[in-house]
Parts: structure tokens; sequence; C-alpha cells
């Protein structure tokens, strides 16, 4: 199974989400082989794989794309296809580019391989958008070039589940990473900005509410049946960062229910793109992790493996209280056993 966290929106907690969910599902399926790809230029979870701010996550990133010779990243395979952009490399091999995150953070299970991130997919993208308007009779090229990513993982049967994170937005390379997704994990917060998102989110990937008709023909959806491959669905709405405090009677509560009745309507409309039959399957609400978040983001630590007490964060004392703690855990256990 494939799984894509996104929104159209940044600032929801995606990468940080993302990273506990990966590193939890991998703690608790020991048994399954995990393949994580950061598909942000930013490669904010290649650097917390890698170590995070206090294991010179960024250091050792750098590291990766400058000691080997085909650069092994997501950035390294854009770079071949940009060569072979509407044909399967004949010595394509996934191994190239894969990277081992436990090598760099012991925090990290033994069980999760990576493709790490690239800031050079930005530098990448006007060429490969140009690419994939390129009109050559008979060749659908948009779909030979969102299908990149696709056809790196085909046939890879060694890995169970496959997480990809990514950007904030609609660039072609978020296309490349939805294209090869099968499931949409989509992180949303309490305000008008979030909603808004979501709704964008339903516009650009499966046509939903689109300002005008003129824009069927070039949707992403519309394309995509087109050309033969399946769309996402959403399997997840994970309302993150709540607080305790959020009463009833709140606006965040106000703007959470507006969300709540939206994906009602929608879900008795077009059932077909999600994976749950009513919200109450597909939503998850998240309190916010506060400074055991913090910590655990500095520290590139999974919460499972996180030590209640007395942690040092660049020379300042911060406690990590066990309660608090117990309740980011099983935030993300709650997610995890949502998931194949």
């Amino acid at each position: 199974m494939i799984y894509t966290f996104w929104n159209n929106k940044g600032g929801t907690g995606k990468t940080s989400l993302c990273f506990q969910t990966i590193t939890e599902y991998a703690t608790t399926h020991q048994d399954k082989k995990i393949l994580c790809i950061d598909l942000c230029p930013q490669a904010n979870l290649s650097e917390l794989m890698l170590g995070g701010l206090l294991g010179n996550g960024g250091h050792n990133l750098s590291q990766i794309w400058e000691k080997n010779a085909n650069r092994r990243s997501i950035g390294g395979y854009f770079q071949q296809r940009l060569s072979t952009p509407y044909n399967i490399p004949a010595n394509i091999d996934l191994n190239e580019y894969l990277t081992h995150p436990t090598d760099y953070n012991a925090n990290i299970p033994q069980n999760i391989d990576m493709i790490v991130g690239d800031r050079i997919i930005e530098l990448q993208s006007n060429s490969i958008s140009a690419l994939s308007i390129t009109q050559i009779p008979g060749l659908d090229t948009y779909i030979k070039v969102i299908s990149w990513l696709k056809d790196l993982l085909v046939g890879h049967t060694e890995y169970d589940t496959i997480f990809i994170d990514t950007n904030p937005s609609f660039a072609i390379y978020t296309q490349i990473a939805l294209t090869a997704t099968e499931r949409l994990l989509i992180p949303v917060m309490a305000d008008d900005s979030s909603k808004r998102a979501l709704n964008n989110v339903l516009s650009l990937i499966y046509g939903l509410d689109l300002p005008s008709k003129i824009y069927n023909d070039y949707a992403y959806n519309s394309k995509m049946i087109s050309g033969g491959l399946s769309l996402p669905q959403i399997h997840l709405i994970i309302k993150n960062r709540l607080t305790q405090y959020m009463g009833p009677a709140s606006a965040y509560a106000s703007v959470l229910t507006s969300i709540d009745e939206n994906i009602t309507q929608i879900l008795s409309e077009n059932n077909s793109i999600f994976t749950f039959d009513n919200i109450n399957e597909g939503m998850i609400n998240v309190r916010d992790f506060q400074t055991t978040g913090v910590v655990a983001f500095a520290e590139a630590c999974p919460f499972s493996r996180l030590s209640v007490g007395s942690h040092s964060i660049f020379g300042f004392d911060t406690q990590i209280r066990k309660d608090y703690l117990e309740n980011c855990k099983a935030a993300i256990l709650n997610i995890v056993s949502k998931l194949d």
C-alpha cells in the first residue's frame, strides 16, 4: 500500500505527523519492510530521519547528495529521467537511490529504507513541466512524466508499505507523487484557511467544484482517467493541533463542524473518492503535541522512544511529562491503527 501525506497548505504539521506515523508504523509492524520517499524540496522529513536538529540531519543529508556520483536522492532519479522522460530506462535501479536512515539516526527502526528529498527538484521542475506538455503525436507526454515515481516503484514487492511526504503545492513533482499514491492522508487545522485548502485538494485531484467548466479538460483527474490511471483515494483526514481547551462553543469548533458537514455532503455524492463510508471512520482528532512535539522534533525521535523527564535542547532544560507523552503516543497509534 502506498500512502501519501498531502495538503495544499503549509503549516498543518504534515511532516511531523508523517515522521511520527512512519516510525510508529515501522515499530508496530516489525515484520514489514517500509520505504519512505521525501518529495518535498525542503526535505524536512529527510533531515528528521537522518538525525534532526541535534543529530546533524542537515549535514548528513548534504553528504548523501554530494558523496554519490549519481546523487542518491529523488533529485538524482529525476536527473536520470530528464534524459529519458517518456521511456523507463533499461538500467533503472531503485537501490541506487536508497538510504538506510538508521545508519545516521539510531532512533529510526531498522525496517525503514528511504529515498531522501532534494532541493534540486525545485530547479528541475521547469524542465519536467516543459517535458509534460511537449506535443508528440500518439504519445501522452503528461501521463508519461507524472508516472516517473510509479515507474521506479513497479515490481518492488519487497516493500510492504510505502509512505510519501510532499510539498504543500500542486507542482509537477507533487503530481508525480500523487500519481504513485493509493491512499491520501490529509492533515488539516481548525481554521478557515485549512478548510479552503481541503476544498482545494478536492478540486485539484478530483475536479470537484471547479470555478469554470473550461478547466474540466485540463484538470488532473480528467487527464489521469483519460490516461488509464487510477486516482488516489482519501483515507484519513487528520484534524491536527487541536487544543485540550477547545470547547463546543469555540470558533475553532465551528470550523471543524463545518469541515465535517462538507465532507459528509461530498461522501454522499462522491463516495468513490474515499476509502471510508462515514466521517467517524475517516476523521481523526489530534491534540497539539506542544513541548513534547518540539523535543521529539529536535531530537528526531519517535514518541515511542522518547523518554520522560529532562531533555537538554541547546543548553536549555526541557521537561517531558509522562501524561503528555502518553497522549502523543496514543494519537499516533490511533492513526497507525487505521493503516493496513
